[in-house]
C-alpha cells in the first residue's frame, strides 16, 4: 500500500498551508522553488515545512487534510508543536 502525507508549510507571511501528497519530499521541492505559478504559496516563498504526518489509507489522509484546512490558526500552532493535548480545546468556534 501507498503512503499519503499531509503536511503543512509555513508561508513568508506567516500564514500555513496544508497539503496532501504521495511524495512528500518532491512536493516540498515543488513548493519552495515554484513549479506552479497559480498555486497559493507561488508568491509566498519562501516556506518552510513544519509539519507532516503519514497514512496508510489515502481516504484517511484526505479526510485529514480537510478537517486541519478548517482548523485556527491556534489549533494548527498546537498540531505543529505537538501539543495534542490542547487540540481539543482549540475549536474554530468561539462559543460565548
Amino acid at each position: 500500500m501507498k503512503l499519503s502525507f499531509v503536511y503543512i508549510l509555513e508561508c513568508s507571511d506567516r500564514t500555513y498551508y496544508t497539503g496532501i501528497t504521495s511524495n512528500l519530499e518532491k512536493r516540498v521541492f515543488e513548493h519552495k522553488f515554484g513549479k506552479h505559478q497559480d498555486s497559493y504559496t507561488f508568491s509566498l516563498r519562501p516556506l518552510k515545512l513544519v509539519f507532516f504526518c503519514e497514512f496508510m489509507d489515502i481516504n484517511m489522509a484526505i479526510e485529514k487534510e480537510k478537517q486541519i484546512k478548517k482548523w485556527s490558526r491556534a489549533k494548527k500552532e498546537a498540531l505543529i508543536k505537538g501539543d495534542y493535548l490542547a487540540l481539543p480545546n482549540l475549536a474554530k468556534k468561539k462559543f460565548q
